[in-house]
């Protein structure tokens, strides 16, 4: 089979919701994006159609990237000037047992937020943290709609949380002081608000003690220390998905 015509089946077969193949030329035919989105990919068909045959090749971004529209997310390469028809019908057969590439957009959302307070905190660096948050959310979609603040307190959070509850997609809740265990403050005040720990702990340095809870039908994030910083954390790697309506269980994190 020709290296265009093979390049251009493999592509078309690998091309999942969100992606869009381009035209075949000296072998290679690429995969872009349709919209800014989340890239999701099944890694071991990925490696199954790479251990075919050594003439076909299919590289791609790292899963979870975030992509703009028009971007290149993969591309198949045929190495010679054509391949083996065998090796090439085996290559769609295993593509076609699933979608093996697909990019979910991400959409619009809306975030309510609350910080707790201790007697030495600054008010500059809960103004700050809001203004970060307030680009953060951007950058991904989201739009911070209120902003409220109370004591260091389980009860004073769970007034908050029950003030603030359905009023947004996501409710996001800083502490003064990181969260150590599931029976800190914030994971207090969520359970006193009727809310559930979903989980807490992350595997990514800056961004260990992230926490996911559920009150009512609003996803909460007890958000790390590091979240006050523009730099990108665990914080970031779950609103993305997020912003893409992705599910986030603990098996996700972990």
């Amino acid at each position: 089979v020709p290296e265009d015509e093979a390049a251009r089946a493999i592509a078309e077969a690998l091309t999942g919701d969100g992606l869009k193949p381009g035209s075949a030329f000296t072998g290679r035919c690429n995969l872009m994006a349709a919209a800014r989105s989340v890239l999701q990919l099944d890694r071991d068909t990925i490696d199954q159609i790479n251990l075919v045959d050594e003439a076909i090749t299919v590289a791609t971004l790292a899963p979870w990237t975030v992509v703009e529209a028009a971007q290149m997310v993969a591309t198949v390469k045929i190495i010679p000037f054509a391949v083996d028809v065998k090796s090439l019908e085996r290559c769609l057969a295993i593509a076609a047992q699933g979608q093996p590439l697909k990019a979910d957009a991400l959409d619009r959302f809306s975030v309510c937020l609350i910080q707790t307070e201790l007697p030495d905190t600054s008010a500059r660096m809960l103004d700050k943290t809001t203004e970060v948050m307030t680009r953060r959310l951007n950058a991904v979609g989201g739009s911070l709609v209120e902003e409220r603040r109370c004591l260091h307190e389980a009860g004073a959070l769970q007034e908050q949380i029950s003030a603030l509850r359905d009023r947004a997609d996501l409710m996001l809740i800083a502490g003064a002081s990181a969260i150590v265990d599931r029976r800190d403050v914030i994971p207090a005040g969520i359970k006193q608000a009727g809310g559930e720990i979903l989980h807490f702990g992350m595997p990514m340095d800056p961004g260990n003690l992230l926490l996911t809870a559920r009150v009512g039908s609003t996803p909460v994030f007890g958000l790390p220390g590091c979240a006050r910083s523009p730099k990108y954390n665990g914080l970031d790697a779950v609103l993305e998905r997020f912003a893409a309506g992705i599910d986030i269980g603990g098996a996700d994190i972990m």
